[in-house]
């Protein structure tokens, strides 16, 4: 197929609907049209950038080159203005570019650009306006990426925190109406023995007084010994199925003295049908309290989730206190932490001044530079350190892991945006790329060190910012 190229052709392309046509003659006299068939390679990582294309039929699919296969990045079809262009500082391609469908390019040889800059202002002006244009949607689709990845991540580990004491919540709620279908049974047989009011009121002021004092804490052995002394004392004293009562009575912290107390005052005759009261209230308290924490758990996932985010506050530079951001975002990732059975190491220098920064910016840098040292312990039990110091009215922020390390040949990319050693789908090499650009504007330093066993990120932040 042969594909006619004019100037009026030129003239339906939005970048230049303005240029005089004598210019635009110049650029079709200067450039040569290229075809590609569907599938074609037009373009490799890692090749010199020596034209300015102008796609005139067609399409460019960008992938990213990874160690396990190719990412789609982004399609640039009919009329797209790509490659090399005025003062530009593009050298390499960072990914690869494949024809989709039958493809025509026009490519302007780097070579002609400065004479295009000295002799064809109005051409000139406006690539330079579709340079900037680019790299304004380029800077919004990445932020967009990462931010769909760290929202991806957030909402995985929220969903899996939220639904373990949910599921708490439900199995309690569940188990509670079970048990309080039983109470009337032992509620009656309490009354048919008709104690004195002095009595009761000892019975329940023991079982105040352990409910009020919580769980021991206790060894596995300590545990065994202290229901092994009950279960003797319960089942000599008539207590059938007394094995029901005794792990929810040392869950209290009752002892053999205290049924022995109980004994006491209810009599031998008495013991079993208290007792059974006892254990009923116990239980009915451990449901609540369970139920309790859960709603607990749920409530302090939220405040969370809302210090990690900043949400209904300034995102503006505001005096902040950079462990709480810390400590959210080590909320967030905790089921993974936990679930890998890392270490985790605080280090946290409690002389730290506030310091003025945009907090929901600083827990993105967070969150993506402590996700990736989880990602580099899998596979492993490792430990994460997070450490901060302040020195010379500089705030220093550690965050370190003792994974395999950055290969040394690779070390030199981190930071460049959609560079990335994980699996396709599992990053988009955009993480470390924006975490670089936020300490950036908050006038700071990142820097890497690593070797097998240590990694750290050092993130330098100024306390004070300076103004305009």
């Amino acid at each position: 197929m042969q594909l006619k190229l004019d100037v009026a052709r030129l003239k339906q392309i939005e970048t230049f609907k303005e240029v005089p046509e004598s210019q635009l003659q110049w650029l079709i006299d200067e450039s040569t049209v290229s075809e590609y068939q569907d599938g074609d390679i037009i373009f490799k990582e890692g090749d010199p950038i020596d034209h300015m294309n102008i796609i005139l039929q067609g399409e460019i699919r960008m992938y990213a080159v990874l160690e396990s296969g190719t990412k789609f990045l982004n399609a640039f079809g009919a009329d797209y203005v790509t490659g090399i262009l005025p003062y530009s500082r593009m050298t390499h391609a960072k990914g690869r570019g494949v024809a989709q469908g039958d493809t025509y390019i026009l490519m302007l040889d780097r070579s002609c650009i400065d004479h295009m800059i000295r002799n064809y202002y109005e051409l000139t002006a406006s690539l330079v306006h579709t340079m900037t244009t680019r790299v304004r949607e380029f800077s919004q689709l990445q932020s967009q990426n990462e931010k769909l990845m760290a929202l991806g991540k957030m909402s995985a580990g929220l969903a899996h925190e939220l639904n373990n004491p949910a599921s708490a919540m439900a199995r309690s709620a569940v188990e509670l109406r079970k048990h309080l279908k039983h109470v009337p049974d032992k509620f009656k047989a309490v009354i048919q023995i008709q104690l004195e009011e002095s009595q009761v009121d000892k019975v329940n002021q023991l079982i105040s007084d352990r409910v009020a004092e919580g769980a021991p804490m206790l060894s596995l052995m300590e545990r065994t010994s202290r229901e092994d002394d009950l279960l003797d004392f319960l089942e000599d004293h008539g207590v059938d199925d007394a094995d029901e009562c005794t792990s929810i009575m040392v869950d209290f912290g009752f002892e053999e003295s205290h049924v022995e107390e109980i004994l006491d005052i209810t009599g031998e005759d008495h013991f079993e049908p208290v007792i059974r009261w006892v254990v009923s209230n116990l239980t009915t308290e451990k449901m609540v309290e369970d139920i309790s924490e859960a709603a607990e758990r749920i409530s302090g996932l939220i405040h969370s989730v809302k210090s990690f985010s900043h949400m209904d506050q300034s995102q503006d530079f505001q005096t902040i206190d950079i462990h709480e951001g810390l400590r959210s975002t080590l909320k967030l990732l905790e089921h993974k932490i936990q679930k890998q059975g890392h270490e985790l190491d605080m280090q946290f220098d409690t002389k730290i001044p506030m310091l003025e920064a945009m907090p929901g910016e600083l827990n993105q840098v967070w969150m993506n530079i402590l996700s990736n040292a989880v990602d580099a312990l899998e596979g492993m039990k490792g430990k994460i350190t997070v450490k901060t110091i302040c020195r010379e009215d500089v705030v220093q922020v550690y965050l370190s892991d003792n994974g395999p390390g950055i290969p040394e040949e690779v070390k030199s990319r981190i930071f460049e945006p959609f560079y990335t050693t994980k699996d396709v789908g599992k990053g988009t090499g955009l993480g470390l790329d924006i975490a670089k650009k936020i300490v950036q504007r908050h006038k700071g330093n990142i820097y890497v060190d690593s070797e097998p066993g240590n990694t750290s990120f050092a993130i330098f932040i100024p306390v004070k910012q300076q103004k305009a």
